[in-house]
């Protein structure tokens, strides 16, 4: 199966797929002018649906679309996007801050992500997600880490770490928290999948929000970085907002 084969067939089994939960992609835009990042979040719930990304500068984090209807904040309010130096964080959880201050005292990914585990929320056990893209690395590197249980038993922890030592144009990577819908959700499983990316920034955002599922998704960003000049775009879209 060539690699534009593989591509497509992702790209179809991510459009099929009612509930991949939360979702990281990494990778870079065909023409290699820009390393991409691609962060959604999912929900079930009314609490979590009940949701928007806000971005603050270099951060964007989650917030309460309408505070009233808060039932639970822990696990769902937090920085989604931080950025240290040439550093570009990225996680589905407050992982993102832990990430960070080990950055800041000179720590690896590993290193910060070691005093971290997956999320209490029994029986889901959800995975945390996390990526980060450096560009002091030669030839820009990123990677992905998932912490999760093995068969949703939270006994048997996982950590998985995937080092991208140089960037393909047009090729991202995506984990995410799920496989598929369930009950208990079924944690996702394997490397990160191939996936695409486009050159225009609105593009692949369109690509993203469209492949998602039309009840389930929340909001979605998409962050271009230059790799010569480390100016970084960012778009957001919430259903919230799109109605």
């Amino acid at each position: 199966m060539s690699l534009a084969d593989k591509i497509d067939r992702n790209m179809d089994a991510l459009r099929a797929n009612p509930y991949p939960g939360r979702g990281i992609v990494l990778g870079q835009s065909p023409d290699g002018r820009h390393l991409v990042q691609v962060y959604w979040i999912m929900g079930r719930s009314e609490n979590s649906r009940n949701r928007v990304f806000l971005q603050d500068d270099d951060v964007v984090r989650t917030a309460p679309h309408d505070e009233s209807k808060v039932e639970d904040p822990s696990l769902i309010i937090y920085n989604c996007t931080r950025v240290l130096n040439s550093a570009h964080i990225v996680t589905n959880g407050d992982q993102t801050d832990t990430i960070y201050e080990a950055f800041e005292l000179g720590d690896s990914f590993e290193q910060a992500l070691a005093s971290r585990t997956f999320e209490p929320d029994s029986p889901n056990y959800t995975p945390r997600i996390s990526g980060v893209t450096n560009l002091d690395r030669s030839n820009s590197s990123y990677q992905l880490s998932i912490l999760k249980t093995m068969g949703n038993n939270p006994n048997h922890p996982v950590r998985a770490f995937f080092n991208y030592e140089a960037p393909s144009p047009g090729i991202g990577h995506l984990i995410s928290t799920y496989q598929n819908d369930g009950n208990p959700l079924p944690s996702f499983e394997g490397e990160p999948q191939i996936v695409g990316v486009l050159n225009d920034i609105d593009d692949t955002l369109s690509l993203y929000w469209s492949a998602l599922n039309e009840d389930n998704k929340v909001s979605l960003l998409v962050k271009f970085v230059s790799p010569d000049t480390g100016r970084a775009d960012v778009r957001v879209v919430n259903k919230r907002d799109a109605g």
